[in-house]
């Protein structure tokens, strides 16, 4: 009997540092000119294998387009099962007025997925009296590893009220083509997911700056939302090093906190997830593990010569 079966995307804690998973309209959307960004994610050690989950994307800016590439890669369970994607994004901004800018993006890719099926275990395997791992299984995968065809959009407004207080939102939908996620003849198609953020940027003083933010994520039958803020104080503005902190909720699943220390170009952050769930008695309130860096590179600039000096000849 094949029994059908639902699917979601994976969700990041620290989803403002996954800015091209977040919505494909951020490619290009920094002051320098190359960032590079990875995520890992590791969830539900003490329920079973972990789930771990990895992310990384480039990006840059093309003349008046922003380019992205992304990839991820997600294992769980005990046949690791396997998901892979790999996506080009690619932005085009423009600019309203001085305080309003739109920046729309599309996104191409493919999405491979693949499962180990020698790794089960089947109660056929059991002959009544002890469990034979050598028996049959009486199990048929008719597909091992399948690749689909992927398509994403994404909107991004950015309003600049005055030089203390700016807001970018967006909108993104993904998995356009509805790729199918069944491992036997059937076609499970897997949900469209809808992504909706913003994020308020508030200079408090030459110091400290506050980033409240709102996620919310529907695919299917799935909800997800998060909110929370980080604050950000600057310790040295000669090295250039902030350290950041934050508070995150995401619903009926748990509490999150953040910590993030910058350094020039280079940022790391941490995150870890207390479960509140129903699945507390199994996690014992432990979540998941993530971390995130991001560097940024900046074209050299050599510095504007004010003066010359001409030579004396007398």
């Amino acid at each position: 009997m094949v029994t059908p079966f639902l699917a979601q995307d994976i969700h990041w804690t620290q989803y403002n540092d996954n800015p091209i998973f977040l919505n494909p309209a951020h490619s290009g959307n920094f002051n320098e000119d190359l960032r590079l960004t990875a995520n890992y994610r590791t969830q539900w050690r003490s329920v079973s294998i972990p789930f771990q989950t990895t992310a990384i994307a480039a990006d840059t800016k093309w003349k008046q387009w922003g380019l992205a590439l992304n990839y991820f890669h997600d294992q769980v369970g005990d046949g690791k099962f396997q998901t892979n994607e790999f996506q080009l994004s690619i932005c085009r901004p423009l600019a309203i007025s001085k305080q309003h800018q739109l920046r729309s993006a599309f996104q191409l890719g493919f999405n491979q997925r693949q499962l180990n099926s020698n790794a089960f275990y089947f109660d056929s395997q059991y002959n009544g009296y002890i469990f034979d791992p050598n028996a049959p299984t009486n199990e048929s995968f008719q597909i091992a590893s399948m690749t689909k065809p992927m398509l994403g959009i994404g909107l991004i407004h950015q309003y600049k009220l005055n030089p203390q207080i700016s807001v970018e939102s967006g909108l993104s939908f993904f998995n356009l083509t509805r790729p199918n996620q069944s491992f036997f003849v059937d076609n499970t198609q897997r949900d469209i997911r809808f992504n909706f953020f913003s994020q308020l940027r508030y200079q408090y003083d030459e110091l400290l700056v506050f980033k409240p933010s709102f996620q919310l994520n529907l695919q299917g039958s799935y909800r997800i939302v998060n909110f929370g803020s980080t604050a950000e104080y600057l310790l040295s503005s000669k090295d250039k090093i902030t350290l950041s902190t934050g508070l995150w909720w995401r619903s009926k699943d748990a509490f999150c906190l953040q910590f993030g220390l910058a350094r020039g170009p280079l940022y790391t952050g941490i995150s870890y997830d207390i479960n509140y769930s129903s699945l507390v008695p199994a996690s014992k309130g432990r979540g998941a593990f993530e971390l995130s860096v991001r560097y940024v590179f900046s074209k050299f600039q050599p510095p504007l010569q004010q003066y010359r000096i001409c030579p004396d000849f007398i």
